[in-house]
């Protein structure tokens, strides 16, 4: 069975981390992700401008469920007097018990703002940025990474190092830099170099994609916790089988049933038509891999209603 890994004050179940993804981490599918046995889900980032300023949009996509803890949510940002402010608003304001901060995002609207993985330029500034962050919240602090900006310089365990440091009391690593974006292959020898570095909890990720994957991590690293991304996006069984240690079975009805719980919890909260927006793309997801998948696919990406969802999963069972 995993272990258990302690971050600040905060026990976690297992070791199984279900990582902050745009667009999908959000509460219908961390509530599966809990059902499914995770030992700690992560929110989709939000962004520390849009608190500061009172968004209503952000500020809603800061509710939680009791079901949900522990329970970590994401922030971004660059300047330290709204990193500050979003902190204590995530403090104070919500029931989350982590807050995570992101130095990973790689994309060009992020970087642009000087966050996410543009971070990873300027040590000393990220370590005054969380140095300021840690010191105005009660909550655990925790920051996700990447191994670098570019394969020119991966500075992670320096980095590591540095938020170590400051009072950050958990690290996770994506294996690879800002600028290989998705694509390649994870390198897992740097997770490694951050785990023989420090002494607070380190966090792997990248590709992985299995229980193997989820066995092969911890074994080359070291690492005390994995955090699954896309591997779990439209097959969440995978957090179960990596909890339980073991790869198991899943019918083509279950996957079905899966993307009907997902669309229904997601209506729940956001409402139909905002849920079945955001379905068109998920939804094909739980097609992936399967036989004659790409014909419903195409029908996802066009219906209106969680009827017409109900009616391609119907058809596809057939």
């Amino acid at each position: 069975m995993p272990h258990v890994v302690k971050i600040g004050n905060v026990t976690l179940a297992n070791n199984v981390v279900v990582a902050p993804m745009a667009g999908i981490s959000n509460i219908a599918f961390r509530k599966i992700s809990k059902a499914l046995g995770a030992g700690l889900v992560c929110n989709e980032m939000v962004s520390d401008k849009a608190l500061f300023y009172g968004s209503k949009k952000t500020e809603a996509m800061c509710i939680s469920d009791p079901d949900e803890h522990p329970l970590s949510f994401q922030l971004f940002g660059h300047d330290i007097e709204s990193v500050v402010y979003a902190g204590k608003y995530l403090d104070t304001q919500t029931d989350c018990d982590i807050i995570d901060f992101n130095m990973g995002c790689p994309v060009n609207k992020v970087i642009k703002a000087h966050a996410g993985s543009y971070l990873m330029k300027d040590i000393d500034y990220a370590k005054e940025l969380m140095d300021a962050l840690v010191h105005a919240v009660n909550k655990p602090v925790t920051v996700k990474m990447r191994i670098g900006f570019d394969q020119e310089h991966i500075n992670c365990v320096e980095l590591a190092k540095a938020l170590e440091s400051v009072g950050v009391q958990a690290i996770a690593v994506h294996g690879r830099t800002r600028s290989q974006m998705y694509e390649g292959k994870a390198n897992w020898d740097y997770i490694k170099a951050v785990k023989e570095a420090i002494s607070i909890p380190v966090i792997g990720n990248g590709d992985v994609r299995s229980v193997k994957d989820y066995w092969d991590i911890q074994d080359q690293t070291g690492c005390d916790a994995v955090m699954i991304g896309r591997g779990i996006v439209g097959n969440p069984f995978l957090i179960q089988d990596c909890v339980n240690g073991k790869e198991s079975e899943h019918s083509n009805k279950q996957r079905m049933d899966m993307c009907w719980q997902h669309a229904t919890l997601l209506a729940a909260y956001k409402g139909e038509k905002v849920a079945i927006r955001e379905m068109r793309g998920l939804a094909s997801w739980y097609f992936k891999g399967l036989p004659n998948s790409h014909a419903f696919k195409d029908r996802c990406s066009k219906m209106q209603s969680l009827d017409d969802l109900y009616a391609i999963l119907e058809a596809y069972e057939g």
